[in-house]
């Protein structure tokens, strides 16, 4: 795709972001709201990619949002979230390229391994993980407690 972009998203894309992954996103959790996509942006501004087809080069005016993926680094390990592209425009390379924006970032700020969060029922973001060159580690689960304010 010849006018596909990954740009970092910006405090006026979140709104479109969220709508974007009601669409396009499995599943849903705590932090999907205005405030935590807030709060990762002004954290660590580089690290919600977007992919867009169209639109002006440097973020101008944008074009068609078609994917997404959060590439956190915390300083010690690399991690990937809501890598979503829209329905429509899937098995086109769009994933592929967010992943490889994600992975040159780590690269750059001195990663070493990424990981991805996988809804272990979403047998299609498998395929796409695995097409990427990741793979599960059975011997790891995921523990996790609400934190409440």
């Amino acid at each position: 795709m010849d006018d596909l972009r990954i740009r970092a998203a910006g405090p006026d894309d979140l709104d479109a972001v969220l709508a974007f992954w009601k669409e396009a996103a499995e599943g849903t959790s705590i932090s999907d709201d205005r405030a935590g996509i807030e709060r990762l942006v002004a954290r660590d501004p580089e690290s919600l990619l977007l992919a867009e087809l169209g639109g002006e080069p440097g973020g101008g005016v944008g074009g068609e949002l078609v994917g997404t993926v959060i590439a956190g680094f915390d300083g010690w390990r690399c991690h990937l979230y809501r890598l979503a592209v829209h329905p429509d425009r899937r098995r086109r390379g769009i994933g592929s390229a967010l992943l490889a924006a994600a992975e040159e970032r780590f690269v750059q700020l001195g990663g070493r391994r990424g990981d991805a969060m996988v809804l272990d029922r979403n047998e299609r973001g498998h395929h796409a993980w695995r097409a990427a060159g990741y793979a599960p580690e059975p011997q790891w689960s995921r523990w996790v407690k609400p934190l409440v304010g």
